[in-house]
């Protein structure tokens, strides 16, 4: 488990009590969630769920966006601007270790990640504001996203119009995180997680006797050398005073131990904040591929993926965000301004079409062994968040619609 603080507080007492009142229905609603896990584009029964929920509560809302995903609109009382908040849906390919109550019921899938959380948190907030319409002005959209853990729901979302009738103003949306204890808040401006790329590469030499060398171009040696090169790309070409990583994930090649391999498959992946090596990495990456390969004699095919852009918070929305996170949690320890992370995120997407700010939610409680990481067999976070959760959503929503 990751080493960390134990939570700052259990006094949440900043939750409004009607929203203290949700905290039972918003951890049964997460562990049914947490139970019936489902990959990206396959989100039916969660979709299902969602959709129910609104129903029961008088919400409108339209379904199979997107394949699964759904967009709730809620009116206040009063005209106003245009807020939405993001919530993704799907599960990871995980089988569960937890040995608890509400453990996957699906074999091999698992909410790994905390999606089942963000989708409670956004149907809380959902039905609190159903039920105060008069607390804020303008309309709330609430979008159920599909597959942000690939191939990525955010962007056939856009396409099929969800940030139109009527016009997104601003875009808000969290992110359980267990790199934080339960009672703090990362909020920054500017970037916040890194583009998302992937690569994969075939070096094709010439193989032969594992004796006889000098008959071959032997792949392996020349995509060590690959390997070794790309390692220049950060520590030579960028910004020591910006950040980047190119790692190499996989390296296959060979069928024994005196054959020379004919062919080798690299295969990794690109992260970063500025935009502008968004242009310089991957030139760099097949520039060196190719002077290694013209090298030795050796010949490649790149096949080069752009996934995620970076997440940008707009400084103006990440402001409210603070703002209203000042208000709900200690301060000022309760705030983590420098809580970047070089894993991706598609509610970039909606990050470039309007304003927004994309913030972490402490999640993690070492006393209670809830700390494991995203994406382990065994994570699992404090549902106390949840509330928390939905108290920040809500302020963000009344603060924005203030004249």
């Amino acid at each position: 488990m990751i080493a960390l603080s134990p939570p700052l507080t259990t006094d949440f007492s900043a939750v409004r009590p009607d929203i203290q009142h949700l905290q039972d229905s918003l951890v049964a609603w997460r562990r049914q969630l947490h139970q019936k896990p489902e990959l990206g584009f396959e989100e039916a029964i969660t979709a299902g769920f969602i959709s129910d929920k609104l129903s029961e509560w008088g919400i409108e809302h339209q379904t199979q966006i997107a394949k699964t995903g759904i967009v709730a609109v809620i009116l206040g009382q009063q005209p106003g601007p245009v807020l939405a908040i993001r919530a993704d849906m799907d599960a990871l390919p995980v089988q569960e270790l937890n040995q608890v109550p509400y453990r996957s019921q699906h074999e091999g899938k698992m909410h790994a990640c905390g999606h089942d959380g963000h989708v409670t948190i956004a149907l809380g907030t959902a039905r609190y504001l159903m039920q105060n319409r008069d607390r804020f002005r303008g309309t709330v959209k609430i979008i159920f996203q599909p597959a942000e853990e690939g191939p990525g729901g955010a962007k056939p979302m856009i396409e099929a119009g969800v940030l139109q009738n009527p016009a997104v103003d601003a875009i808000i949306g969290l992110h359980l995180w267990n790199n934080l204890p339960l009672g703090t808040v990362g909020v920054r401006s500017g970037p916040l997680m890194a583009a998302t790329e992937f690569f994969h590469c075939t070096i094709q030499g010439q193989g032969g006797h594992g004796a006889i060398p000098h008959q071959t171009v032997d792949s392996v040696v020349v995509g060590a050398q690959v390997v070794n090169a790309l390692q220049t790309i950060v520590s030579r070409n960028i910004d020591p005073l910006k950040s980047a990583v190119v790692t190499i994930g996989q390296f296959n090649a060979g069928t024994a131990v005196n054959v020379i391999a004919d062919s080798a498959r690299l295969s990794g992946t690109v992260r970063y904040y500025d935009r502008d090596y968004a242009t310089l990495i991957p030139q760099r990456i097949e520039q060196i591929i190719a002077g290694v390969c013209q090298a030795h004699g050796a010949s490649y095919e790149l096949d080069y993926q752009r996934l995620y852009p970076p997440v940008v918070n707009h400084p103006e929305l990440a402001d409210l965000v603070r703002s209203v996170a000042l208000s709900v949690v200690e301060t000022p320890v309760g705030i983590v301004p420098e809580c970047q992370t070089m894993g991706g995120e598609d509610m970039a997407f909606f990050l470039e079409s309007v304003p927004g700010c994309y913030f972490f939610l402490g999640s993690a409680n070492v006393g209670r062994g809830l700390a494991y990481p995203h994406h382990h067999p065994r994570f699992d976070f404090d549902e106390t968040a949840l509330g928390v959760g939905v108290e920040l959503f809500v302020r963000c929503v009344e603060k924005f619609s203030t004249p």
